[in-house]
């Protein structure tokens, strides 16, 4: 039986007033990897059903390997649904939604902290870590406390024209939370693994942090 990975995406449509969702080659790039690898592969988001993509992450044509990951999103799995103990690892794709609807989703933490207590793979790209924000161990420290990650910077959001856009600042986040951040040169290919864990800066980084997470499984 192939390894069992459960993929997290926002179902968030919008951030403030700005048209957002999920960015698709940060799905599409590692689902792929991850298919080609053997993975069963479990889709879900926090609202289930279809999941909204950022217009500024697709053109009209997509790979032709997207089409089966593409076309799962019309339906995706219910978060509050899924057990941590059926998957062994969890990947958290990003896109500005995740920055509404990842933090204190209470499935999620859930999941993501039982992973973690357990030592199972986690991996996050981009915005995916927005995730990790205000989990809590069962030693009340928090889960990005003392780990080496990365994610997308104050630096990147700026030269987006996005930070007053910002419900919270990622990487300021992480950082308060405890996070050993460091980061690439901006939209660089750049990830970091720390034992368990996974991260990617950006959408350059979506294959080696897909790779490193395969590694991880391995």
């Amino acid at each position: 039986m192939g390894k069992k990975v459960l993929m997290v995406v926002t179902s968030s449509q919008k951030m403030g007033d700005h048209q957002t969702g999920l960015w698709l080659s940060e799905y599409g790039e590692p689902y792929s990897i991850f298919e080609k690898n053997g993975f069963d592969i479990t889709v879900a988001s926090p609202s289930g059903g279809n999941v909204p993509l950022d217009p500024n992450s697709y053109e009209d044509e997509a790979p032709d390997e997207w089409e089966k990951p593409v076309k799962l999103l019309e339906n995706t799995e219910n978060l509050a649904a899924q057990s941590p103990d059926d998957f062994d690892g969890i990947f958290l794709p990003g896109g500005h939604g995740t920055m509404e609807d990842f933090p204190n989703n209470g499935a999620l933490q859930d999941i993501l902290s039982d992973f973690a207590e357990k030592n199972k793979a986690i991996g996050a790209v981009c915005h995916g870590p927005a995730g990790f924000v205000n989990v809590t161990l069962n030693n009340g420290r928090k889960l990005a406390d003392g780990r080496r990650m990365t994610a997308f910077t104050n630096e990147e959001e700026q030269q987006m024209k996005l930070m007053d856009k910002l419900p919270f600042k990622l990487e300021s986040s992480l950082r308060d939370e405890g996070a050993e951040f460091s980061q690439g040169q901006p939209f660089s290919d750049y990830t970091v693994t720390d034992g368990n864990l996974v991260t990617g800066q950006n959408p350059q980084s979506s294959v080696s942090t897909a790779n490193a997470f395969v590694d991880l499984l391995k």
